[in-house]
């Protein structure tokens, strides 16, 4: 099978700065990655390279065999969790409807599965059924974070793209959303690129982290990357980081390097 994610010798410059070079990322069908590293390093740019949005300064950048462009088919998007505005004219459900409408669907298909019907199973999958039909400005951020994953799915894509999609919400909603993500993998064999500052809660899917500072970065397994000697190594300073009841605590001299661990000890979960 080949990678559903293809970077080869990708740099991103702005400038004289260089936010990282020499990248090489391949990402196998239903294979999950989780991009850390503090605010600045380039893990929100490494998504906007993989959607089209912003072109490599040197390298390749190719999804499912085609290169990275807006409107890519086979990529799902997932972004953080915006508040909304109450007053918006807009339902749950419409949203979802919103990510049907983005995909080109052949006629066929859409003559025998209405548009509707095509919301409504989207809207089941994500357990949303219940609160679809009201104002979404209305709903719990967790509530709208399902509709975002159901709106995400409507493509059938690839490979799902989450930009700190749990960022601001409560433990039990970053769990349940987590799961759905991971469940669409392991039911679709969908890829999952997942940028976090916090890699805790989605720890257990995770197979592999892609670790970005100063300009570098770091591939590897959890374990091989999040730990006192390759955090060191990457910051150039000293990082200890401890892993207790399955949860890692990074404590370092930098405070980027802390970004990692935990800020909100109420968000601390044992694995």
């Amino acid at each position: 099978m080949s990678p559903v994610v293809e970077l080869t010798d990708a740099e991103v410059r702005f400038g004289t700065r260089t936010l990282w070079s020499e990248l090489d990322l391949r990402v196998e069908p239903g294979e999950f990655i989780t991009v850390l590293g503090g605010n600045g390093t380039g893990k929100t740019t490494l998504l906007k390279v993989l959607l089209g949005l912003l072109p490599l300064s040197a390298g390749t950048a190719n999804i499912a065999g085609r290169p990275a462009t807006t409107g890519h088919s086979d990529v799902g998007y997932i972004p953080q969790q915006k508040s909304l505005d109450e007053t918006l004219p807009l339902r749950g459900r419409d949203l979802v409807g919103l990510g049907v409408d983005g995909h080109r669907w052949g006629l066929g298909f859409i003559r025998r599965h209405s548009r509707r019907a095509i919301v409504d199973r989207l809207v089941a999958d994500v357990g949303a059924t219940a609160f679809a039909h009201r104002p979404i400005g209305r709903l719990s951020g967790g509530e709208q974070q399902r509709l975002r994953v159901a709106a995400a799915l409507a493509g059938d894509p690839k490979v799902l793209l989450c930009d700190e999609p749990l960022l601001s919400l409560d433990l039990p909603s970053q769990q349940l959303v987590a799961g759905l993500i991971n469940r669409r993998r392991k039911v679709a064999n969908t890829a999952v690129i997942f940028v976090t500052h916090e890699i805790n809660p989605v720890l257990r899917y995770t197979d592999r982290v892609l670790y970005l500072a100063n300009g570098r970065f770091r591939l590897g397994t959890p374990d091989e990357v999040i730990n006192s000697k390759t955090l060191s190594d990457l910051y150039q300073t000293d990082v200890d980081v401890l892993k207790v009841r399955g949860r890692y605590i990074v404590v370092g001299a930098d405070e980027e390097a802390n970004e990692t661990g935990h800020h909100h000890h109420h968000h601390e979960e044992p694995a």
